[in-house]
């Protein structure tokens, strides 16, 4: 074999391969490093923790028994510590403390709370200790001890209390979906058909036609709707009156009694009574509730599907405005301009958006798009529904309208790449067997640039899934009422605010009155942005792919 010497081995570029190598490969582990650890923060909050019940003698000397869940531990420096346990031992340096999630905020006034590991004493794992999950206020750490029912106790021995809470919860569970869905659809949709009527009425009357018969017929409709809204708020005081029927008798760890309104309560569980494979199929529903469900308490509890249904429709309208609009850019520089000084300075124009900062993007889609052609709208289609906006307020078409302006540029820029490399000889074969320019670009030039074409719609929604900072002057709200999507003409509801899950992150992490609650899901939800963004970035990652094996005999 022969040898070669160490300057021929730099002269071959040896070194510079392995060097490049290195970083990707550190690239690599630093980005799926990174995946793991917010994937873990993330979904591992929602497993059940055993809860722990232990004496805590402060430094100070006072006994105080705490039941709740154990979730981080740190080591401390003692000085730190001193300004609020001034017992702490002065030779003592570092110290190593406890996060335990207590809960029980509408009693002891904090969720959390941290305590120092060497004053625990005689911690043990009582099968009875339950978390109640609540619609208000966070989780309750306790033990069932009766049952109420309008007010009154029924007698029951404590083993009789866990199998009668678990019949009444589900019974409140049902009541609470029945009110919801009556407040939601029902009356959602009158409340809708009643707006849609009352602008009708207010454009007749704009355009001096509200005649006699016209106010009879709004006079009927009113009744029928006053009728129907009267017999749905019949319903729900029933159900009012039937989910607040069962209450709950808890005991606090300190001997303190607490009553819980069943129909207020999410699910109870006794995480250190319950096998492995019951807390996997409650880990599994707890999952299925942050994907699916809504959010609740200032965004702390619940799920994140309106904000997901808000990131992807987002996503979707954009696409359908930029791809036309950047192809049809791409193929008039790269087919039909004379290539001068202009088309260069358009180039370097448009490549120059492509730098400029999101935010001002915003800016601009506010004034533009909000202000003068919503506000333009408004006063020539709508203007019934003055003084209260249509189209001039922030919403879901004009957040896709400026995302697309701040994609259009990675969208034409690879268009024109790849028109670029199909072979001059394919249009010259198109055009001498009769086809004209327009029929040879449709059917030969454009199915042959389609990868490329995909390939700046990928890179468009990885850049506009993640984007937060125009959103939130153009149509992200922090919770939104309504879906841009229901069941009410037209069903698609382009002028409606939305969710979107970069911001839900950012007023999660910034925005909430209970940060160490909020932590974790700060964590979830950034690990299922990552992931709607592959999922979107896949699915145009297979239709490139098939259309470039569909095209790539033609290429050669």
């Amino acid at each position: 074999m022969m040898k070669v010497s160490a300057r021929q081995w730099f002269r071959q570029g040896h070194p510079w391969v392995w060097l490049n190598a290195g970083a990707v490969a550190i690239s690599m582990t630093m980005v799926f490093g990174l995946l793991g650890f917010i994937a873990v923060k993330g979904v591992s909050h929602f497993w059940p923790k055993s809860l722990v019940e232990f004496d805590y003698t402060t430094p100070e000397g006072k006994v105080e028994p705490i039941l709740g869940e154990f979730l981080d531990r740190e080591t401390v420096s003692a000085e730190r510590l001193r300004q609020t346990h001034v017992a702490l031992a002065s030779k003592v340096e570092f110290v190593e403390r406890v996060q335990v999630k207590v809960g029980n905020r509408d009693v002891t006034g904090r969720d959390f709370r941290w305590v120092l590991n060497d004053y625990i004493t005689a911690p043990r794992y009582p099968e009875q200790a339950t978390v109640f999950e609540r619609r208000e206020w966070g989780n309750f750490y306790g033990y069932p001890i009766g049952i109420l029912e309008n007010g009154q106790p029924i007698p029951a021995s404590p083993e009789d209390v866990w199998p009668m809470l678990s019949e009444r919860l589900a019974r409140a569970l049902a009541l609470h979906d029945s009110i919801r869905t009556i407040e939601v659809s029902e009356i959602g949709r009158v409340n809708y058909e009643i707006e849609k009527w009352r602008l009708k009425r207010k454009a007749h009357e704009l355009n001096h036609t509200y005649t006699a018969e016209r106010q009879a017929e709004f006079a009927a409709q009113q009744a029928r709707f006053d009728t129907e809204y009267k017999t749905l708020q019949a319903q729900l005081r029933t159900l009012y009156q039937e989910i607040k029927r069962d209450a709950l008798v808890v005991e606090t760890v300190d001997g303190q009694q607490k009553v819980l309104e069943v129909g207020r309560l999410v699910r109870a569980y006794q995480p250190n009574n319950m096998s492995g494979w019951a807390k996997a199929l409650l880990y599994v529903e707890r999952l299925r509730e942050f994907v699916f469900d809504e959010p609740r308490e200032a965004n702390t509890e619940g799920g994140v599907f309106p904000a997901i249904f808000g990131t992807v429709t987002m996503v979707m309208v954009m696409s359908i405005i930029v791809t036309p609009f950047g192809v049809v850019a791409a193929i008039y520089l790269r087919e039909y301009a004379t290539q001068g000084p202009l088309t260069r300075a358009i180039r370097i124009a448009v490549n120059n958006l492509a730098g400029v900062p999101s935010i001002v993007y915003g800016v601009f889609g506010l004034g533009f798009f909000v202000y003068a052609i919503g506000g333009s709208i408004d006063q020539v289609f709508y203007q019934e529904s003055l003084p209260s906006p249509m189209f001039g307020t922030p919403g879901l078409l004009w957040a896709a309208l400026t995302l697309a302006l701040l994609t259009v540029p990675v969208v034409i820029v690879a268009t024109e790449e790849g028109l670029a490399r199909i072979p001059r000889a394919v249009r010259e074969g198109s055009l001498a067997l009769g086809a004209t320019k327009a029929e040879t670009l449709w059917r030969v030039v454009l199915p042959m640039a389609s990868p490329a074409i995909m390939t700046g719609l990928i890179l468009a929604i990885a850049r506009a899934a993640g984007e937060v900072a125009p959103l939130m002057l153009v149509g992200v709200v922090k919770l939104a009422p309504n879906l841009p999507m229901d069941f009410n003409a037209p069903f698609i509801h382009l002028e409606r605010k939305f969710m979107h899950l970069g911001f839900h992150i950012y007023d999660v992490g910034f925005q909430s009155p209970n940060v160490e609650a909020a932590r974790p899901l700060v964590y979830a939800t950034a690990f299922l942005l990552v992931a709607v963004i592959a999922v979107l970035n896949l699915s145009a990652v297979m239709v490139r792919n098939r259309l470039r094996e569909r095209y790539k005999s033609l290429e050669h």
